[in-house]
C-alpha cells in the first residue's frame, strides 16, 4: 500500500507523464512548496465503485493529492490532481477531498491552490461525478472574494471541469501542455462540421489573447510556480488582512523628468501607457494581469513604496485607448478583485471614449460598459485617478472619476477633458454658422481654438471641483505616495443589502 501510494498510478504512468514533459502531481507540489511543509490529508482515501472494472482500480488518494503547506512562509492550502491515477478524472472521493481542504482554507483564511490536470468527470461514476463538481463549484463560489483562489492549468481540463478554475480569481495556463474547452474537437466536428486542434481550440495562446478565459501563460512549470509566488506575494492571506508590504527599496520621491515629456504633442499620435506605470510604480514591481487580451486596457499588480496596489489604465498603443467590450469586462472584473482583497485602485486615464461600431452596440457594449461603472461605484478601497491625456464623454465617467466614488482626481496639464473632442463639438455647436461662413476654414481654426481654451483642458474641470489638483507628470510618483499614506485608512462601506445586480 505505502509503494502504491507514493507511485500514483503506477511506475509506467510516471513514465508516460514525464514523457509528455509533464510532472506528476507530487512533484509539483514538493516544488510550489517551501521544502518540508506540506501536510496531506485523504492520502488513503479511495472509491467504492464495483462496476467497469472498478473494484481492480482503487488507487489511494483516488487521483487527487491534498493538503496544507507554506509559500514563502506563509500558509496555504493546495490541492493536485494526479493523472497518472485514471487520468486524474475527477470523482465523489476526489470532490470530498477538495471541498474539505476548501472548507478548511476558507475558515482559517488562507489561500487555495489548485494545480489541475485530469481528462474530466469519471465516467464510470455516472451522476455521482457530476454532483461532485457541483459540490466543488459551491465551494468555490463561496470561497470567492474571502479567500484568494489560483487555478494552475497544466494538463486538459474538460467539459463542466472548465467552470471550477474559471470560478477562481486568476488561471495561469502552461503553454503546448494545457488546454481547456467545454466540448472537445471531435465533438465539435461531429456537431459543426469545423475541424480544430487541441492547441487551437483550448490551448494557453487561445484562453490568454482571445477568449480571455486565462489570466497568464508561462513556458513552463517551474515557471508556473514561480508566479504562483510572485501572485501571493501582493495578496492578503484573506478579505479581512491588508496586503503584506515589503521593506520598501525606491525612493518614494524619485522623479523621473522622462513624464515631462512622454506625451506626444500631436493627441492623436500614440504612446506605451506601460512607462507611465514603470516610472510611477516601484521599480520592477508590476506585474501584468491578462497583458495578452483586451490590449487597449491594461490592468495589474504593483507596488508603491512597498504597499501592494491594483493599477488600471488605458492604453493608448493599441486602438487608442478606446474602452470596448473585453476591456470593459477586464478592468470591471479586476477592480472588484482588488476591492475584495483590499488593494487600493490606481487608475491612469487616457481615453477618447466607447468603441463605436454596429458590431459593439449588437454585442452589448452597453451593457459591458456599465460593468466598469457598477465595479467603481461599488469598490470601497481608496481609489485615486490621474488624467494623462484624453478623458472624453462617458470613458470620463466611467474611468474612476469624481462621481464614481474616487477619493481623490488629479490630472497632468496635458490633460483633455470633454464631453468630445473639438471637431464633433464645433461641428454640432456652430453647424450653421460653419455653413454660412464666407471662410468656413479660417472659422473653424477660431472656434477650435476657443472650445480648447474654453473646455479642453484640465483647469476647467479643476475650476468645478472635478480634478482635485493639476500635477506636473514627473511628481506623480510622490503624489501618490502621500496620497495613499493618507488613505490608507480609509472606511467606507456600502448600504446593507443581499447584493446588487451587476450587469453580467
Amino acid at each position: 500500500m505505502r509503494a502504491r501510494a507514493k507511485l500514483g498510478g503506477g511506475e509506467r504512468r510516471i513514465a508516460e507523464q514525464h514523457a509528455k514533459g509533464k510532472l506528476t502531481a507530487r512533484e509539483r507540489i514538493d516544488l510550489l512548496l517551501d521544502q518540508g511543509t506540506f501536510q496531506e490529508l485523504g492520502r488513503l482515501a479511495t472509491h467504492n465503485i464495483s462496476d467497469f472494472d472498478m473494484a481492480d482500480k482503487k488507487y489511494p488518494g483516488d487521483g487527487v493529492v491534498t493538503g496544507f503547506g507554506k509559500i514563502d512562509g506563509r500558509r496555504v492550502a493546495v490541492y493536485a490532481q494526479d493523472f497518472t491515477v485514471l487520468g486524474g478524472s475527477f470523482s465523489e472521493v476526489q470532490s470530498h477531498k477538495v471541498c474539505k481542504i476548501m472548507e478548511l482554507a476558507q475558515e482559517s483564511g488562507i489561500p487555495v491552490i489548485g494545480l489541475l490536470d485530469s481528462g474530466g468527470a469519471r465516467i464510470q461514476e455516472g451522476v455521482r461525478s457530476l454532483a461532485a463538481y457541483g459540490e466543488l463549484f459551491v465551494r468555490n463560489v463561496m470561497a470567492s472574494g474571502v479567500i484568494p483562489q489560483i487555478s494552475v492549468q497544466m494538463g486538459p481540463c474538460a467539459g463542466g471541469a472548465v467552470y471550477s478554475p474559471a470560478l477562481t480569481d486568476f488561471i495561469i495556463m502552461v503553454r503546448k501542455t494545457s488546454f481547456m474547452f467545454i466540448t472537445g474537437p471531435d465533438v465539435i466536428k461531429a456537431v459543426t462540421g469545423e475541424e480544430v486542434d487541441f492547441e487551437t481550440l483550448g490551448g494557453a495562446t487561445a484562453h490568454n489573447t482571445l477568449s480571455g478565459v486565462a489570466h497568464f501563460a508561462v513556458d513552463d512549470e517551474m515557471a508556473a510556480f514561480r508566479l504562483v509566488h510572485e501572485i501571493l506575494s501582493y495578496l492578503p492571506q484573506n478579505n479581512s488582512e491588508d496586503p503584506p508590504r515589503v521593506p520598501p527599496y525606491d525612493d518614494p520621491a524619485r522623479r523621473d523628468e522622462l513624464l515631462d515629456r512622454l506625451i506626444p504633442e500631436d493627441s492623436s499620435e500614440p504612446y506605451d501607457m506601460r512607462q507611465v506605470i514603470s516610472s510611477v510604480f516601484d521599480r520592477g514591481s508590476f506585474l501584468e494581469v491578462h497583458a495578452h487580451y483586451a490590449r487597449n486596457a491594461l490592468v495589474g499588480l504593483a507596488r508603491l513604496d512597498g504597499y501592494p496596489v491594483g493599477v488600471v489604465a488605458n492604453q493608448p498603443m493599441y486602438l487608442a485607448g478606446v474602452l470596448d467590450i473585453d476591456s470593459s469586462d477586464k478592468i470591471a472584473r479586476f477592480v472588484r478583485f482588488c476591492d475584495a482583497f483590499n488593494l487600493p485602485i490606481i487608475t491612469f486615464v487616457d481615453c477618447p471614449g466607447y468603441l463605436p461600431g454596429v458590431s459593439q452596440e449588437h454585442g452589448g457594449v452597453i451593457r459591458h460598459g456599465a460593468k466598469i461603472i457598477y465595479a467603481y461605484c461599488e469598490a470601497t478601497v481608496p481609489k485615486i485617478s490621474v488624467v494623462v491625456r484624453k478623458a472624453m464623454g462617458g470613458a470620463y465617467i466611467a474611468m474612476s472619476s469624481k462621481q464614481m466614488r474616487t477619493d481623490l482626481a488629479y490630472a497632468w496639464p496635458t490633460a483633455e477633458i470633454a464631453v468630445m473632442g473639438p471637431e464633433g463639438a464645433i461641428n454640432i455647436l456652430y453647424r450653421e454658422e460653419l455653413r454660412r461662413a464666407a471662410d468656413p476654414a479660417a472659422l473653424r481654426k477660431k472656434l477650435l481654438q476657443e472650445y480648447v481654451d474654453k473646455f479642453h483642458n484640465p483647469y476647467a474641470a479643476a475650476d468645478m471641483g472635478q480634478i482635485d489638483e493639476v500635477i506636473e507628470p514627473s511628481y506623480t510618483r510622490l503624489r501618490l505616495v502621500m496620497a495613499l499614506e493618507i488613505l490608507r485608512s480609509k472606511v467606507a462601506s456600502n448600504p446593507a443589502k443581499k447584493h446588487g445586480l451587476m450587469p453580467v
